[in-house]
């Protein structure tokens, strides 16, 4: 059974509630801090690996320590990060150049962001002995007039530079930690568009196996009962004209039949009036293999997410009777806080085909709703279906 997935996101997000300055401020410092660690790291690693990057043979291994030592400080400033800024970065490894770029610009902008917390606290020591010097009455207004305009010119710019210094932090941060906003917007753009173009060819397949249900049986079947009606309205002996009309009739209930399962695989009418547990017993009633449900989703679910789990299972099982050639069936259906798990596994002889067309409308399908499908069918089975579909 498929466990809850942690949420991950593209970019770093910030928390819901917003972060304290106090902590922020925190942040900054400790910033200034790990960025003499960088500073004190690239000295010493220089010192000490340098003539071993400059030679070829000993090159590659040089830089791999080297790399490793940047990693663990840049992991330091990741902790950092989510500790006192609440970032939440994706499982995203960087590689060694870029580990190496980040760090060296990280250790550049906190030595700068040092030298502006410096003038900042040294702003605030010149302030205290202008307070000083006006308690004893030892300046002239000129002369407190020019410190006062000098002094909030310098505290306007520390204060720009200090916020500047912050943002560029989140940049560099974003760069190496995860994806950017516009590489996370192009992605997205291009997982909604391939998403679109499968749904719209998942309902051009739809419809085709449906026009081929339609063709070669209910068709079919109409065709044999017309055939069936005509001979017992030209036959002349009693006895035929009521075997004919006794045939026609068990050939119209099988047309019934049929049509109601072509009917059920385009929208099942359960849905609607029951329930999504009410139709996946009938699935189940239908199905000429013993199966087995257990369902666990409490609480109304979107009329999306019923329908995508409907065919998930209703295709699963109907793979399960005519192609693995198994002998039962197992589903389950389970709601976490966030999704809805859908298992099917049945004991077939498995090898099933994730690339045919049934499989590959319903990942299109489960896809379209930023869900999720895995296929596990070794040879020799048994062959799983699980399916997460959102449904907050």
């Amino acid at each position: 059974m498929p466990e809850p997935r942690p949420e991950s996101g593209g970019a770093p997000a910030s928390a819901t509630k917003p972060v304290p300055r106090l902590l922020k401020a925190a942040g900054v410092l400790l910033g200034c801090f790990t960025a003499l660690l960088g500073l004190l790291y690239f000295i010493l690693a220089g010192a000490a690996l340098g003539a071993f990057l400059l030679w070829p043979h000993t090159q590659g291994r040089a830089y791999t320590v080297l790399c490793a030592g940047a990693r663990r400080l840049t992991e330091l400033d990741r902790a950092r990060r989510s500790a006192f800024f609440h970032d939440t970065f994706p499982a995203h490894h960087s590689s060694d150049r870029a580990v190496l770029s980040y760090l060296a610009a990280r250790t550049y902008s906190g030595l700068l962001c040092s030298i502006v917390v410096g003038l900042l606290v040294f702003g605030i020591v010149l302030a205290g002995l202008l307070t000083a010097g006006l308690a004893r009455s030892t300046l002239t207004w000129q002369e407190l007039l020019t410190q006062l305009v000098l002094g909030g010119v310098l505290l306007f710019l520390d204060l720009q530079g200090l916020a500047s210094l912050a943002a560029l932090d989140t940049r560099l941060a974003r760069k190496c930690f995860g994806p950017s906003e516009h590489e996370v917007l192009v992605r997205r753009i291009n997982e909604l568009a391939a998403s679109r173009a499968a749904v719209v060819q998942a309902v051009d397949v739809e419809r085709r196996r449906v026009e081929r249900d339609l063709h070669d049986g209910v068709q079919q079947r109409l065709v044999a009962l017309a055939m069936l009606l005509g001979r017992a309205r030209r036959s002349k002996v009693a006895e035929q004209v009521d075997a004919l009309l006794e045939q026609a009739h068990e050939e119209s209930q099988e047309v019934l039949t049929e049509l109601r399962e072509v009917a059920w695989r385009v929208y099942p009418s359960a849905l609607d009036n029951l329930g999504l547990q009410e139709a996946l017993g009938g699935v189940s009633e239908r199905c000429a293999v013993p199966t087995r449900i257990e369902y666990d989703a409490p609480g109304a679910l979107p009329r999306p997410i019923e329908t995508a789990a409907y065919f998930v299972v209703s295709e699963a099982v109907t793979n399960a009777a005519k192609h693995a050639r198994a002998e039962d069936v197992f589903i389950r259906v389970k709601r976490y806080d966030t999704f809805l798990a859908v298992l099917v596994r049945d004991s077939g002889i498995g090898g099933a085909d994730p690339a045919g067309s049934g499989l590959t409308g319903l990942r299109s399908r489960v896809a379209a709703l930023d869900g999720r499908l895995d296929i596990d069918s070794p040879p020799g089975g048994p062959t799983t279906i699980t399916a997460e579909l959102p449904c907050a």
